[in-house]
């Protein structure tokens, strides 16, 4: 035996056998390599502890929804793309938001020159969230809204908008990202220290549980963390402690976790090693099952049912050869159907260049559209279920996880962790380790440090008009002077009043946002309360 292995290995080429997060592969897996408890660990569909999917049918029963995210100049044209997406066979809306809004800073700030309409759409204002939603009815349509930091501000325009459409906020479907500890940890989008932003998500999560029950206050995201650098461990694990810690607050506030638990989601990323996210997104159901369960003691399936929304790896798309990203995101897409995922965004080819075209966006909803109805993969619940190879990884991904998650308990918790730059530097670790590896080519990225060619046409980008910026500025003008200036200071005292108290800020929120105040103005009488945010260096 021990010279038939020998042999094996002398017949090996010169490769990195390992995952893109440097996981050691083996030769061959067998069902030594199994668990003695692998039926209890593995279970069936649909039944605790969900590995190997949230519901019995899966996709038999009902497909993912195809969700691109879409978001770019003023109002205007993100609807027109809107209605585009919707016209050619998507089944839920994604918002974009650009930089400024995601920062908390209104169009016509300083620190908004330049970046107006530029990765998102600009929405200062409740009538700039109404023109984003003309003629689509929001009760036959769920949204997505990628934001955090203000995200209490952007829910509270939605339900204006819902108000005015005659949809009361109990029927309003979607979900609001709000995940506020993993900008402190990767995506850098914040607006308040960490205490007051924990307090503002807890606020989120209390109000929509007694409002919108059809609503996910919070997506709890893996995707940026994984974008920043980290390895699938990383994301794994820093997303489900970052999820754990939410539930934490929402209990200490007093909320019975039946009854908010079913309205939380997550969002991962799904990167280019096939096998390697099926196994996480596997293990990601059992562990948020069983601590559900076991350490926050929730009784209701729907409390422990892992439910994600996937979106294709942004990193792992290149400049070079970009029509090469078809095929990434292809098999990226396929990855998160075979995890089980249940909402998909696919990247457009062109997307490492500038925001999308329509026709890259076409492209790459119709590669969602080609994977459930011409592959035969919707046909059967976790079809790669039982395979030594990809149980084997989920074991691994799994322990994994939980020594993370006892590193993170050793330093107070999550929140005392990111104060210290644990996960930050992890991060940043794990993605210089991966450049080295590029740099040194142990790894290859076709067209970058290989079977690359200097001969390439450029690839038509689409243009942000630079006017649009103006637009948006003289619309945020005129509609300050159209509004009951007394009303908007009115609305903003009583929103510093109650944030400087213990009360819920959501209501207050809601009703600057009636009067028309900008989202600018109530971050910053909020901050007036709770001072700002410095990030401490990591090297």
């Amino acid at each position: 035996m021990s010279q038939i292995s020998d042999d094996k290995r002398r017949l090996e080429r010169e490769a990195e056998f390992s995952t893109i997060s440097g996981q050691e592969i083996k030769p061959l897996y067998t069902e030594a390599d199994q668990a003695p408890d692998l039926a209890e660990r593995v279970g069936e569909p649909g039944s605790y502890p969900f590995t190997r999917g949230p519901y019995p049918s899966m996709y038999r029963g009902r497909l993912w929804t195809m969700r691109q995210f879409a978001g770019f100049g003023t109002v205007e044209e993100t609807n027109e793309r809107f209605h585009y997406l919707l016209d050619h066979g998507q089944t839920g809306l994604s918002t974009a938001f650009d930089m400024p809004t995601l920062m908390g800073y209104d169009s016509d700030h300083e620190r908004s020159l330049g970046e107006v309409g530029r990765e998102g759409v600009a929405v200062d204002t409740l009538a700039d969230m109404e023109r984003l939603f003309e003629g689509i009815p929001l009760g036959g349509v769920t949204t997505s809204m990628t934001i955090n930091a203000p995200a209490a501000i952007l829910l509270a325009f939605y339900v204006l908008v819902g108000e005015k459409q005659g949809v009361p906020a109990e029927q309003l479907g979607g979900t609001i990202q709000t995940d506020i500890l993993k900008e402190y940890i990767a995506q850098k989008e914040w607006c308040f220290p960490i205490e007051p932003a924990m307090r503002l998500v807890t606020d989120m999560i209390e109000w929509c549980t007694e409002n919108m029950p059809r609503w996910h206050p919070v997506s709890i995201s893996g995707y940026h963390i994984r974008e920043a650098g980290s390895t699938a461990q990383q994301e794994l694990a820093f997303t489900l402690k970052d999820g754990f810690t939410y539930v934490e607050r929402a209990i200490e506030r007093g909320l019975d976790v039946d009854d908010f638990a079913p309205r939380l989601s997550f969002f991962f990323n799904s990167h280019i090693d096939f096998f390697e996210e099926i196994a996480k997104y596997r293990a990601a159901r059992r562990i948020w099952a069983r601590e559900m369960k076991e350490t926050y003691g929730a009784t209701k399936e729907e409390s422990m049912r892992l439910r994600f929304h996937t979106q294709t790896a942004g990193v792992s798309l290149t400049a070079q050869q970009p029509l090469n990203n078809i095929v990434r995101t292809a098999l990226e897409a396929l990855a998160a159907v075979m995890g089980g995922t249940q909402s998909l965004h696919t990247n457009s080819f062109d997307e490492a260049l500038a925001l999308p075209t329509e026709e890259a966006v076409r492209v790459a909803l119709r590669t969602q559209q080609i994977i459930a109805t011409e592959t035969g993969v919707t046909n059967t619940a976790d079809p790669l279920g039982g395979s030594w190879f990809v149980e084997q990884l989920t074991d691994e991904m799994e322990a994994a996880a939980y020594g993370y998650f006892a590193r993170i308990d050793e330093l107070g918790g999550m929140v005392e962790a990111i104060r210290r730059n644990f996960p930050q530097r992890e991060i940043a670790d794990a993605s210089f380790r991966y450049q080295q590896e590029l740099n040194e080519r142990r790894r290859i990225v076709v067209g970058v440090n290989d079977f690359t060619q200097d001969d390439e046409e450029p690839t038509p980008i689409l243009k942000i008009d630079p006017s649009l910026e103006g637009k948006q500025r003289d619309r945020l003008a005129a509609t300050r002077a159209a509004r009951d200036g007394a009303a908007v200071e009115s609305a903003l005292a009583e929103l510093k009043r109650v944030a400087a108290g213990e009360g819920n800020l959501m209501p207050p929120i809601i009703e600057a946002a009636r009067t028309q105040a900008t989202e600018g103005e109530m971050i910053s009488a909020m901050q007036e309360v709770f001072g700002t945010y410095t990030e401490s260096p990591v090297f």
